[in-house]
């Protein structure tokens, strides 16, 4: 099985311009990936949804918006 890329995931966030909660936004990853989808970024590897939102989330690469979070392209490494 190939793994995604979480910048898949955060410009799919950016496209869609929604406010996700984070259950909201696994359940938008599951069906636009996969529920068997593993996702890595440039340090992790072998993520599961959930763990790729919460490692997203520590990683300071959300922004608070009144029903949720999104994130903004200046969250995006570019590489």
């Amino acid at each position: 099985m190939s793994s995604i890329h979480g910048h898949e995931v955060l410009h799919m966030m950016l496209d869609s311009a929604e406010s996700y909660t984070t259950e909201g936004l696994i359940a938008a990853i599951e069906a636009r990936f996969g529920s068997d989808a593993r996702f890595h970024t440039c340090s992790a590897a072998d993520m599961s949804a959930a763990m790729l939102v919460d490692f997203l989330a520590n990683k300071g690469k959300f922004i608070p918006q009144d029903a949720g979070f999104n994130t903004a392209a200046s969250k995006i490494c570019q590489h």
